[in-house]
């Protein structure tokens, strides 16, 4: 029964208390409002309220329920308090604001802030490393920051970005990964990093990396020719491979004896000299090609000059006018053994024109061949100008003396008209005084004048005078 009464008593305490916390002169809980993300070393607001009917009204902004940040002291009431922070690398955490009026004390809902820091310091690192890789091989690049926090990353390729849904690329995080790396792949890389706070971002570009995709040296191939290097023979061994990228080292053996070895940084072949000797077998000859990954052989060579009989069939040409002092000169040479095989001509080289030159363009010569006996000395050519100048003046000659012969045979014909047509002119009188004979004499000129005026001497046709 005792204890009854006991249990009944605090359920009357407890039922006060209730009561009084309930009743209308205790204020409602403070509003705090402000951020959950902050950049580092940027300014915030929080903001406190409490509606109370008592004044003053105490703000105090606490971090994690016990350290004072800032007290602000509303004189009138009803009036909202604003704290403004710096933030530091520690200022994150959990916010509230403890309010204070009448005497009663009220605790705000929480906020926790969390710190932003910018990227920067980016950069891209690659695997394998240096960025070379061969076709077929994995490829992944790393996006990394020296510092930054909440980033986020957007990768670019040869300048434009690589959108997730690219099926060439995966994109994991930060890491951009090539499963099957192929020439397409090969490029510049570089990728930027950025956080945001709100509506603001910051953002850090690394530079660009260039990615090599290197392809796979073929097989080998071998050849040489035979030149002569002033009194002895040469041969020019030439080793290269069709497909692959440079570097590569070429070596070069003769009967399994390494002769010398070259590295090709530009190119796919190489070249080497060794002394030949005509008539001699001076061994197989073998080509072998190594990279990072590879290494192969050639098939083999026989390395032998085998001397062969025959006439060489040569043809030199030469181009040149007739006043000229040096000429074009080009040689031809082809397989004497087969006649429908292809000529190989020299590039073209001045020379002086001589004798021999002139002479090698007359039918059945050569240049190598004597020309046939011809006058060239100065006697001779004196001679053969003087015969020249002689049937040249008998021409003329012989044309002046028949010239002559016609001009005497026109005279004639002239004379023998004249001698006919006299009679015609003789006056009709015999007994005409000298005055009479004149004014007949220039009736007849006039007359005749005027004949000659409407029907003229054809070309050649001898004319009658008195």
């Amino acid at each position: 029964m005792k204890d009854c009464q006991i249990l009944n008593l605090f359920l009357v305490l407890a039922l006060g208390s209730l009561l009084i916390r309930m009743s209308p002169s205790r204020f409602p809980r403070p509003l705090l409002s402000g951020p959950d993300l902050a950049f580092l070393n940027s300014e915030v607001a929080f903001r406190c309220f409490a509606i109370s009917s008592s004044a003053p009204v105490m703000y105090q902004l606490m971090r994690n329920s016990r350290s004072l940040i800032s007290t602000r002291v509303d004189l009138k009431g009803n009036q909202t308090a604003q704290f403004t922070l710096k933030i530091t690398g520690a200022s994150g955490g959990s916010y509230r604001c403890v309010v204070t009026a009448g005497g009663r004390t009220r605790v705000s809902n929480a906020i926790k802030l969390t710190i932003v820091t910018p990227p920067s310091g980016t950069t891209v690192t690659s695997d394998p490393s240096p960025p070379v890789a061969f076709e077929g091989s994995r490829i992944v690049l790393s996006c990394n920051v020296s510092r930054g926090s909440h980033l986020s990353y957007t990768w670019f390729f040869n300048r434009r970005e690589v959108p997730h849904s690219d099926t060439t690329f995966l994109i994991r995080g930060n890491k951009i990964v090539v499963e099957r790396a192929s020439p397409q792949h090969a490029g510049r890389y570089y990728c930027i990093v950025w956080s945001t706070v709100q509506n603001t971002r910051r953002f850090s570009t690394s530079t660009e990396v260039q990615v090599t995709i290197k392809a796979f040296i073929s097989k080998p191939k071998i050849s040489f020719f035979l030149f002569k290097d002033r009194t002895k023979y040469q041969a020019n061994v030439t080793c290269w491979s069709l497909k692959g990228s440079p570097p590569v080292n070429f070596s070069f053996y003769l009967d399994d004896r390494n002769i010398e070895t070259v590295t090709a940084t530009e190119s796919l072949a190489a070249w080497f000299q060794v002394d030949a000797f005509p008539g001699l077998d001076m061994g197989e000859a073998r080509c072998r090609v190594k990279t990072e990954l590879q290494e192969m052989m050639s098939e083999p060579v026989s390395l032998e000059v085998v001397p062969v009989g025959g006439n060489v069939k040569v043809e030199l040409n030469y181009l040149y006018t007739a006043k000229a002092k040096l000429a074009a000169a080009r040689l031809r040479a082809r397989d004497s053994y087969d006649d429908s095989a292809p000529w190989l001509e020299s590039s073209s080289v001045l020379v002086q024109v001589t004798d021999e030159i002139i002479h090698s363009f007359l039918e059945g010569t050569s240049p190598t061949e004597p020309p046939p006996e011809c006058p060239t000395s100065p006697t001779d050519i004196i001679v053969v100008t003087f015969s020249c100048f002689f049937v040249l003046m008998l021409g003329v000659g012989s044309a002046f003396l028949i010239k002559m012969f016609e001009h005497n045979q026109a005279l004639t014909s002239i004379s023998l008209a004249n001698g006919a047509a006299r009679p015609l002119s003789e006056p009709k009188s015999q007994h005409a005084s000298p005055a009479d004979l004149q004014d007949q004499a220039a009736a007849c000129d006039s007359m005749q004048n005027a004949t000659n005026d409407r029907n003229p001497p054809s070309p050649g046709a001898p004319l009658l005078t008195q």
